[in-house]
C-alpha cells in the first residue's frame, strides 16, 4: 500500500447523511448523499449561479481540501506545466485542406489559448483569418468552439460556440468578406449543421432541456430561430440525432443511433425542408453507416451476421435494404472501422490483430493495396477531405514514440508524401525511449493487448512507477499515439501503459461485445489482470501502479477500487462515470435511455439490475484499504453529472479503512472536457501527473 506520510493529515470535510430509500424489484438500497443532485439540474447546466447554495457549499469544501492536501506540489505542477507547454509548437498550424479556389486549415498565435480558423488562397496570396478564438473567448470563464463549416460558395462559416461547458451551443452565421456575424443567432444546437444548397439556410439538430437531439429545424438565413421549420421530430429518447454533409454538397444525412442500432434519413441540399427519405428501418442489432459515392452509395454494415463489418452498394435512386448489393465481404477478425470515398477510389480504414491498416481500392478494376507499417503499436487516421475528384488522400501516423506525421497519399501512383511532422521545440530524441505492445492472460485466459513505453535503460526490476490508462467501453478503442505529455512522466522514470481491455473493439467487435451488459466485468478483470502481468514481468511493483481512466474509464476506475485495491498505490478518475445504477434508473438524464444498449434497464429488467448493481462502483464501496483517490470533474457536464463523483468520493472517505485521502476537485466553470483553453487544459493534466508523482512517492520531480 501507499505510504500514507506521503499526503498530510488534513481533516476532510464532513458531509451531511440524509437517507434516501428507493426499492425496485423488491431491492431496497439506501443513498445517504443522494440531496447533493440539483433538483434543478436543468437551470444549472445553463446558468451555474443557479446551484442549491448547500449544494455549492460542499462542493467549495471538496475543492479547498485538496487544494489543502495537494499545496505542496504547487512548484512541481509549475514544472511539469512549463515542461508540457515547452513541447508544443505554440503557433502550431494544420495542414490546409483544399477546397475548390481556397484550402482551409487552423492555427494558434504564440501564447494563445483558442484556435484561430483561416484559409488560403489555393495558388498564393494573402491569409485571411475567418474566426478568431481568443478574440471570441475573451471576458469569458469557459469558451469552446464547436462545428465551423464554410458554405461551397466560400461567402460564409456556420460556427458555434459554448461558454458553460455544457455542451448547449449556439449558432452563429458569419460574413466572411465582412469579417462579420450576421443577426441570426440559433441557440441550443448540437453545436453544427449542414448549408443547403442555396446558403440561404442551414439543417441542425436542437438540443431540448434534458441535452437530447430530438429534433431536426430547417434556418433561413435573417430570419428568427424561432420561426425555424421543423423537419424531422425523433420521439424515442432512447436515440441521438446527428445531421451531418456530403463532399458533393448534395445530400444531408440525418443519422439515428444508440450504441447498437442505427437508422439513416435522406434530404437533398436544394430541397431541406422536405420529408426525409429513409434508408432502412431501424432494426435492434443492425447497424449502418453511409458514404455518398456518386451515383451509389458505399454502406459500412453489420447485416446479416457481419459483425466486424462489410462493404456493400445501393443506388442513390433507392438505397432501401432490399438494393444493397455486397462490395467487400464479411471476413471474421478483420473490422473495417470507417470508409471514405472518391471519385475513383474507395478508402477503407481496418483493424485487424489489433493494429490499424488503410486499404485502397480501385472503384473499377476492384484491385486493393494497402498502406503499411513496421512499429509493433502505432496509430493511424483517415484526415478526410472536402474534395470528391481527386487522386490524393491525407492520413495521419504516429507511434508512442513516433511523433505524429501528416502524408497525402496519391491513390493512383501510390506516392506518399510527408506533409507535416509534429514539433517538440525542446527536443525528442525517439532513441531514447523503447515502445512495446504485450499480451497479459486475463481471469478466463483471453490475451489482453497492452501498448507501453518507458526508457530504454530503465530499471525492469519492480522498481520502477507506472500509470496504467484504461477505458473499455462502447467499442473505443484507444489508440497508441504519440503523447507528449506523458514524457513528464517517462522522463522521470515512469511506464506509460495503455491496457486495451475488453469493452473496445481492438480485437474485433467481438471484443467490444465481450465487455458490455452481462459481461461488463471482464473489462475490470481484464485491467487488474494487466496490472499484474506488468509486476510479473518485472516492470513495476503494485503499490507504484497508479491508475487513471475517465469517464466510463472512471467507471472502470471506480470498479478496481473495489475489486483490487492491494494492486494498486493510486488512482485517478476523471468525470467517473461511478453512480451507475442510480444514473441508469433516472430517465430524465440526458444519456440514460440512449446508453441502456450498454448498460442493460435496470427500470425493466430486475436482471439488469442485479448486474449493474453487482458492480456499480457507488453501490459497492465496502471497508478497504484503499489507496489515494484523485476524482475531478466539471459543474455543467452534461455527460457525466458532478453530483456521482461527488457522492462516490465521500462514501469511499466514509468507509475506506486505509487512512489514505480521497480527493475530489471540481471545476465550477466547465463540464465533461474540463477547461477550455489549451494551456489551461495543459494545467489540468499536470495536478493530475503530480498527484501521480506523489502516490508513488516521486514528488521531488527529478527528471531521470
Amino acid at each position: 500500500m501507499t505510504d500514507k506520510s506521503r499526503f498530510p493529515n488534513i481533516k476532510a470535510p464532513e458531509t451531511e447523511q440524509h437517507p434516501l430509500k428507493d426499492t425496485r424489484h423488491g431491492i431496497e438500497r439506501i443513498d445517504e448523499f443522494a440531496w447533493l443532485r440539483a433538483d434543478n439540474w436543468q437551470d444549472v447546466f445553463k446558468d451555474p449561479a443557479a446551484l442549491d447554495p448547500a449544494i455549492r457549499s460542499h462542493l467549495d469544501s471538496e475543492n479547498d481540501y485538496q487544494q489543502q492536501v495537494l499545496a505542496d506540489l504547487a512548484p512541481l505542477r509549475k514544472s511539469l506545466f512549463e515542461e508540457m507547454k515547452g513541447r508544443i509548437k505554440e503557433d502550431d498550424s494544420t495542414v490546409p485542406m483544399k477546397d475548390g479556389p481556397y484550402a482551409y486549415g487552423s492555427s494558434f498565435r504564440t501564447g494563445g489559448q483558442q484556435p484561430l480558423f483561416f484559409r488560403n488562397p489555393r495558388d498564393g496570396g494573402t491569409q485571411q483569418i475567418i474566426l478568431d478564438g481568443d478574440l471570441e473567448a475573451e471576458g469569458k470563464a469557459y469558451f469552446r468552439i464547436g462545428g465551423v463549416d464554410h458554405s461551397s460558395d466560400h461567402r460564409r462559416v456556420l460556427w458555434s460556440y459554448d461558454d458553460t461547458g455544457s455542451e448547449f451551443f449556439t449558432l452563429l452565421v458569419r460574413d466572411i468578406e465582412e469579417g462579420k456575424d450576421l443577426p441570426d443567432r440559433v441557440p441550443d444546437s448540437s453545436g453544427g449543421g449542414v448549408w443547403s444548397a442555396g446558403h440561404d439556410g442551414f439543417l441542425y439538430a436542437r438540443v431540448d432541456e434534458n441535452h437530447r437531439p430530438s429534433k431536426l429545424l430547417f434556418h433561413s438565413i435573417g430570419t428568427d430561430a424561432g420561426d425555424d421549420v421543423l423537419v424531422y421530430q425523433e420521439d424515442d429518447p432512447g436515440f441521438f440525432m446527428g445531421v451531418e454533409g456530403t463532399r458533393s454538397n448534395e445530400w444531408i444525412l440525418i443519422s439515428i443511433s444508440d450504441h447498437e442500432t442505427s437508422e439513416f434519413r435522406l434530404l437533398r441540399t436544394d430541397d431541406p425542408t422536405a420529408t426525409p427519405k429513409l434508408v432502412a428501418a431501424r432494426e435492434a442489432g443492425l447497424q449502418y453507416d453511409l458514404e455518398e459515392g456518386g451515383d451509389v452509395f458505399f454502406i459500412l454494415t453489420n447485416a446479416d451476421g457481419a459483425k466486424d463489418f462489410k462493404i456493400m452498394t445501393a443506388p442513390v435512386s433507392d438505397p432501401a435494404r432490399v438494393n444493397w448489393q455486397e462490395l467487400v465481404p464479411h471476413e471474421p477478425g478483420r473490422l473495417i472501422l470507417a470508409i471514405l470515398s472518391f471519385k475513383e477510389f474507395l478508402v477503407r480504414l481496418e483493424r485487424k490483430d489489433g493494429l490499424p491498416l488503410i486499404v485502397i481500392r480501385d472503384r473499377d478494376s476492384g484491385e486493393e493495396h494497402s498502406i503499411a507499417f513496421d512499429e509493433e503499436a502505432y496509430s493511424l487516421g483517415l484526415l478526410g477531405s472536402y474534395e470528391y475528384d481527386t487522386e490524393m488522400m491525407r492520413f495521419s501516423y504516429s507511434s508512442m514514440t513516433t511523433p505524429a506525421e501528416v502524408f497525402d497519399y496519391n491513390m493512383r501512383t501510390r506516392e506518399r508524401t510527408l506533409l507535416k511532422t509534429q514539433e517538440v521545440p525542446s527536443g525528442h530524441d525517439p532513441d531514447r525511449y523503447v515502445t512495446r505492445r504485450l499480451m497479459a492472460t486475463s481471469h478466463d485466459g483471453e490475451h489482453v493487448p497492452v501498448s507501453l513505453i518507458h526508457l530504454r535503460d530503465a530499471p525492469l526490476d519492480g522498481t520502477s512507477p507506472l500509470l496504467l490508462y484504461g477505458y473499455g467501453s462502447y467499442g473505443t478503442t484507444i489508440p497508441a499515439s504519440f503523447n507528449t505529455n506523458i514524457l513528464s512522466l517517462v522522463d522521470r522514470g515512469f511506464v506509460y501503459a495503455i491496457a486495451h481491455v475488453r469493452g473496445g473493439k481492438d480485437k474485433g467487435y467481438s471484443w467490444y461485445e465481450d465487455g458490455k451488459r452481462e459481461k461488463k466485468t471482464n473489462t475490470f478483470h481484464d485491467f487488474i489482470a494487466v496490472a499484474s502481468h506488468l509486476v510479473s514481468i518485472g516492470y513495476t511493483s503494485h503499490h507504484l501502479i497508479v491508475a487513471q481512466g475517465g469517464s466510463a474509464g472512471g467507471m472502470l476506475m471506480g470498479a478496481i477500487a473495489n475489486m483490487a485495491p492491494e494492486a494498486f498505490g493510486g488512482i485517478i478518475a476523471e468525470v467517473p462515470f461511478v453512480d451507475v445504477l442510480t444514473t441508469m434508473l433516472d430517465d430524465t438524464l440526458p444519456l440514460t435511455p440512449p446508453e441502456w444498449p450498454e448498460w442493460g434497464n435496470p427500470i425493466v429488467s430486475e436482471k439488469d439490475y442485479r448486474t449493474i448493481a453487482a458492480y456499480s462502483p457507488y453501490d459497492n464501496v465496502a471497508a478497504l484499504d484503499y489507496p489515494p483517490i484523485l476524482a475531478v470533474a466539471g459543474l455543467t457536464d452534461p455527460r457525466v453529472t458532478y453530483w456521482e463523483p461527488a457522492k462516490w468520493v465521500t462514501r469511499i472517505r466514509t468507509r475506506s479503512t486505509s487512512g489514505n485521502p480521497a480527493l475530489f476537485k471540481i471545476h465550477m466553470d466547465s463540464g465533461h472536457g474540463g477547461a477550455s483553453g489549451r494551456f489551461s487544459r495543459l494545467e489540468e493534466i499536470a495536478y493530475v501527473y503530480a498527484f501521480a508523482l506523489k502516490a508513488v512517492g516521486k514528488a521531488d520531480g527529478n527528471v531521470v
